[in-house]
């Protein structure tokens, strides 16, 4: 029960973290999708930087629709976090009891994270898909859930996956990456006394936001051409030839994307974005894991108390 318990409360902290985070930095999300997207010659782009698509937002009176599919979009967040910090939680506890071994090794962490990301990727891509539609749609002609999900047929909503797969490496890398900065924080407190009830180990929130960051930019320089690609994948809009004529673009696959980014764009068009994506992402996963931190322990002790609540309840019963 307690590596239930432990793994339920990584769980609810990280969750709860992803949806705090995703609301305060949609905005900002919004225009970076968009801005990534937009796959076309130099002298045919419609936003030369992301700055771009938020003078758009405000020069048509559509502010408003920067938070279009936030709904989706914090659903997908928190259930992906929800299953991710469960199932890593779960694989890390499971390797350490197996193993005998008081510490995890890199190689097995990468792993460990790798097996979370792939059952995370595959239970939330649907929504991932949807959400990124919404986003890349037209300011104010944004579709519902529902509708961004039927008006094509069931593999269209698990458009990207395979790329979604190969991105677990960024998860993996950089939760990797923040639990040996932290293991090396907390390691004079290796002492602390072990019971049952011990409450896990937590970091200051100042030093949760500046590891979370590394690790996130080091995860995110690594792996950036495979984000670009997705996002293309599954955007809504389709692309322009070079004459200016709207051409539907085709469900194609990770290497049709890549080969039409190489194209239109040249080699420089595989890191078109990344600042916007270091930043949002950077802050994303910094508030994320701080919050996390913060919450962990909060959790923890209501998750103690409801637990003794629940085994005190059949002796106040039979009394």
């Amino acid at each position: 029960m307690a590596i239930d318990m432990e793994s339920l409360v990584e769980a609810t902290s990280g969750a709860v973290g992803a949806l705090v985070s995703t609301t305060i930095l949609y905005p900002l999300d919004t225009c970076k999708t968009r801005y990534q997207a937009e796959n076309r010659a130099h002298h045919h782009q419609r936003y030369r930087n992301i700055s771009d698509v938020l003078w758009e937002a405000i020069s048509k009176g559509q502010v408003l629709s920067l938070y279009q599919g936030l709904g989706t979009k914090n659903l997908q967040s928190f259930i992906s976090q929800f299953i991710y910090f469960y199932g890593y939680s779960f694989f890390k506890r499971l390797y350490l009891r197996e193993s005998k071994s008081k510490s995890i090794g890199t190689a097995a962490n990468l792993l460990i994270a790798a097996a979370a990301g792939t059952c995370t990727a595959i239970a939330t891509q649907p929504l991932d898909t949807a959400s990124s539609r919404m986003q890349t749609s037209d300011f104010g002609k944004s579709k519902g859930l529902w509708q961004s999900l039927s008006e094509g047929t069931f593999s269209d909503a698990f458009e990207g996956l395979g790329v979604s797969l190969l991105l677990t490496a960024n998860p993996s890398i950089q939760y990797t990456v923040f639990d040996q900065l932290k293991n090396r924080l907390l390691k004079s407190n290796m002492e602390k006394q072990r019971d049952d009830v011990s409450s896990p180990e937590a970091i200051s929130a100042f030093s949760a936001f500046a590891y979370g960051a590394v690790s996130k930019c080091i995860a995110t320089c690594l792996t950036y051409p495979a984000i670009r690609c997705k996002v293309v994948i599954q955007s809504a809009k389709s692309d322009e030839s070079e004459d200016g004529k709207r051409q539907s673009r085709p469900r194609n696959s990770i290497t049709g994307t890549l080969c039409s980014i190489w194209e239109r764009e040249g080699i420089l068009g595989f890191f078109k974005g990344l600042q916007a994506q270091m930043l949002k992402t950077v802050l994303t996963s910094a508030l994320l894991l701080m919050i996390k931190e913060k919450i962990t322990k909060s959790t923890w002790v209501l998750m103690i108390a409801l637990r003794r609540f629940m085994l005190t309840r059949p002796n106040l019963k039979s009394s």
